[in-house]
């Protein structure tokens, strides 16, 4: 009888105690359900409390790695990660990071989180090719976004307002470099609100598409706002989300947590990777994962498509379907 074969290790890094801890149960639920979806036996997960904490998250890594782990996967912060960044690459080991901090991809480490560059690029695809204003938050994700949004236009750039706190003024502001084709909203929540209310006395609102940020999503008062019926967001494709979240509910008994998706990504892939018996993930190829369609590339990023959804009557609907990402900056 031949002896079977040891099976890979990955590990999974999670804040599985503290203020995290829920959340953290929830992500390892959905990396459990990504494995047992391959149904491939030669793939073990082990996971690993990071305390929610960059020493917690380095000596969970150390472990992990000491225990023969081919790939880790996480952890959850830009703090963690650039800790676990440290130890991995020392050993020769990649790893799948939750963050959204672009900053950190490369040199064996990939970002899963939907980060800034990324949105940007979609909006840019989104708006076309007309004028294009933007009215950005005055902090690290603005200023990301809207370098996206540059250098998704260098022949036409965007005219840019960064907001600081007034609403009416930022539009005002911006409609004197106007008139424009389209607007991007680099704001959530209730700055979101209130900028789009003020366009039209800034005469910004007729005839001009208004379109909002990913983190419009899971916001219920945005899709209630009626000076944003028609407006546009990437997001995720909601088809496949909606079956992620039910085979998650029956598996689980509950709806997972936005991050949810991110673990599962990555766990499998992750375990896609450990299946040949290496430490090579599978680069290039494109996959479908909780949101839509995904792909490693080579820089460190994991590439997302993201579907375009227009807010009506209260809700958000498909408008475009998200496409397979392709090469860096598509």
């Amino acid at each position: 009888m031949q002896p079977s074969a040891a099976r890979q290790r990955v590990a999974l890094l999670l804040p599985l105690s503290g203020g995290n801890g829920a959340l953290g149960h929830a992500m390892l639920n959905a990396a459990q359900m990504a494995l047992f979806e391959q149904q491939d036996p030669r793939v073990e997960f082990i996971p690993r409390d990071t305390r929610g904490t960059a020493a917690g998250a380095a000596a969970a890594a150390r472990d992990a790695i000491a225990e023969g782990a081919v790939i880790l996967v996480g952890p959850l912060t830009a703090g963690e990660t650039g800790a676990v960044a440290q130890v991995a690459r020392g050993a020769g080991v990649p790893v799948l990071a939750f963050t959204s901090d672009e900053t950190l991809g490369g040199d064996g480490v990939w970002v899963g989180g939907l980060g800034p560059a990324q949105v940007g690029r979609r909006l840019v695809q989104a708006a076309g090719a007309g004028r294009l204003g933007v009215i950005a938050s005055d902090d690290e994700f603005g200023r990301r976004l809207v370098a996206a949004i540059r250098a998704g236009r260098p022949a036409a750039p965007p005219a840019v307002v960064t907001m600081r706190g007034d609403a009416a003024a930022a539009a005002n502001a911006l409609a004197q470099q106007g008139p424009f084709d389209a607007i991007v909203i680099g704001l959530a929540g209730l700055p979101a609100r209130l900028v789009a209310q003020a366009l039209p006395a800034a005469g910004l609102a007729q005839g001009v598409r208004v379109f909002g940020t990913q983190l419009w999503h899971d916001d219920t008062q945005l899709a209630q706002e009626p000076a944003l019926m028609g407006a546009q967001y990437p997001g995720p494709d909601s088809g496949a989300r909606q079956g992620f979240d039910n085979r998650f509910r029956t598996a689980f008994g509950e709806r997972p947590p936005r991050l949810a998706g991110v673990a599962y990504d990555a766990a499998a892939l992750a375990a896609r990777g450990a299946r040949g018996g290496g430490r090579a993930l599978p680069v290039g190829e494109a996959f479908q994962g909780a949101d839509g369609p995904i792909r490693l590339l080579p820089g460190g990023e994991l590439a997302r498509g993201m579907a375009i959804l227009e807010i009506r009557r209260g809700e958000a609907v498909l408008r475009e379907a998200a496409p397979i990402p392709g090469a860096a900056g598509s």
